[in-house]
């Protein structure tokens, strides 16, 4: 059973990334500001599975407080999906410099404290798609011209529920969740804009960098979804949007979490470095 981290899980697509993998049989691990009744009823429905707490994603401290409760409850971290964010609209020219920070502090500096404590713990935790082989035989000696029957690989038993097949091609992975805003721009939206591009690059640097260590990292960057991120759009900004994307529609956090399933699971273990679109072909 894989333990996937989740922040900003209590409304819109974070609670349906923590539906779906609950779902799926994951053990899942999220925190927000305010917390949701929604949420509250899959934490009661799932106890032994969910795991819920308060924290302010621009809280360092608290985010470090959360992923040691994480490891301590499961015993591990296998995804993380860093997912918290805020958005104030408006022209720069007029954005306070509040604003800025409150978006920097969340979307930007929070996401990555967040994937930092995570990285840390999945360094120290054995890792199924790495097994250790012993450096000697393990039980009767050789005898002088037999050739070496095969060894069996030291390291962590099959999790429960997972095939041989899974287990030899699962690796941790990081999902940063980015915007279409962040390559394509959107009128009001500078900041925002700035702090998911910012992520994408973090991502793909990142990429490199845990590679060798079995890390996969990955970016998804969703259109415009119908959840209370998008809710202080004005109504003329919602029509633009529509009319400019292919599918004619804002996205629903449904139409995201498939991907986000897909990039934590065995099928994609060979996908790094990566930012992947769900926009409705904006």
């Amino acid at each position: 059973m894989p333990t996937t981290l989740i922040s900003g899980g209590s409304r819109g697509l974070g609670l349906a990334l923590v539906e779906r993998l609950l779902a799926r049989g994951d053990a899942v691990a999220t925190f927000s500001r305010s917390g949701s009744p929604a949420l509250d009823a899959l934490a009661a429905a799932h106890a032994d599975r969910l795991l819920t707490a308060r924290a302010d994603a621009a809280d360092s401290a608290a985010i470090r407080s959360f992923v040691e409760q994480v490891a301590a409850r499961f015993g591990r971290i296998d995804h993380c999906v860093a997912n918290a964010a805020i958005a104030h609209e408006g022209v720069l020219a007029v954005t306070s410099d509040a604003a800025i920070d409150d978006m920097l502090a969340v979307n930007l500096k929070g996401s990555i404290v967040l994937v930092r404590e995570c990285v840390r713990q999945m360094l120290v935790q054995a890792s199924p798609s790495h097994p250790v082989a012993p450096s000697h035989p393990v039980g009767p000696s050789l005898r002088d011209g037999l050739s070496s029957p095969p060894v069996a690989p030291v390291g962590p038993s099959l999790r429960d529920g997972q095939s041989v097949a899974e287990q030899q091609t699962y690796t941790p992975s990081i999902t940063v969740i980015s915007s279409v805003v962040a390559s394509r721009g959107s009128p009001g939206l500078a900041v925002y804009a700035a702090t998911k591009a910012g992520l994408e690059g973090f991502a793909r640097n990142l990429a490199r960098e845990l590679g060798p260590r079995g890390i996969r990292v990955n970016a998804v960057a969703p259109g415009f979804l119908e959840t209370e991120l998008s809710a202080s759009l004005s109504d003329e900004n919602r029509a633009r949007i529509a009319r400019r994307t292919a599918l004619g529609r804002l996205g629903q956090p449904a139409d995201v979490v498939g991907a986000v399933e897909f990039l934590t699971s065995p099928a994609a273990s060979f996908i790094t470095g990566q930012v992947i679109a769900v926009d409705g072909g904006a």
